[in-house]
């Protein structure tokens, strides 16, 4: 009797300690460079709140087999100092979605410099591979108004490392209609050159941060569906 009940208590410990099924994990990389002031900063922070509780974007998640995902937000800039300000949270309906986004608003912002995305793509890697949360679809979200500068770890290189351990990593280019980078392209051509990859990975842009919300909101819609 008293090994009967031994067993049942590891078999029950053993699930406790299986992490918690969700349909995606969701990393969002956010810049946090010297680029972007401070009313910048919180309107990115406010679009990030708005979208994340979006009705459209809770639905989206509602139609997934296991209703439910998981966020985490990373900042970036600095050069190896890419910083986890929210950790994983489950977003499966308005309350877990305010919470989420009471936890974005308040999270003190980073001290960050430069751009260093390929930092960023390795730091969310390596997030995404300790998560609490396990999902068969696992996307690294990256938006910046930059290319890729100070990496220790190129940005193409730390893509390739996601996409190599079942990551997909989407892009959003925050820049101006007719803006270029210093090498003469557009941004979004930047990213889709050198940060996303895996299965149908994507660049969606935004002209300012006043336009996070809504580039965003459908840029979750498509990643979640």
């Amino acid at each position: 009797m008293r090994r009967r009940h031994l067993l049942a208590s590891l078999a029950a410990a053993s699930a406790t300690a299986q992490p918690a099924e969700v349909d995606l994990l969701l990393a969002l990389a956010v810049d946090a460079s010297g680029s972007i002031d401070p009313d910048e900063f919180q309107l990115q922070r406010e679009g990030y709140a708005e979208a994340l509780t979006h009705p459209a974007v809770l639905a989206a998640i509602r139609g997934k087999p296991r209703g439910a995902i998981a966020v985490a937000m990373v900042e970036w800039g600095s050069p190896a100092g890419a910083a986890t300000v929210v950790e994983w949270m489950r977003l499966a309906d308005a309350t877990s979605a305010t919470a989420l986004a009471e936890a974005i608003l308040r999270a003190p912002r980073s001290p960050q410099s430069w751009n260093a995305i390929g930092d960023a793509l390795d730091h969310c890697t390596s997030l995404i591979g300790a998560s609490p949360f396990r999902a068969a679809e696992r996307v690294i979200d990256l938006s910046g108004d930059g290319p890729d500068l100070r990496s220790h770890i190129p940005a193409a290189t730390a893509r390739d490392v996601a996409v190599a351990a079942g990551i997909t990593v989407n892009a959003l280019a925050v820049a101006a209609a007719g803006q270029v980078t210093r090498a003469g392209e557009p941004l979004a051509e930047t990213y889709r050159r050198e940060v996303i990859g895996g299965p149908g990975a994507f660049v969606a842009t935004a002209e300012d941060r006043r336009d996070i919300a809504r580039a965003l909101r459908a840029k979750l819609i498509r990643e979640i569906a």
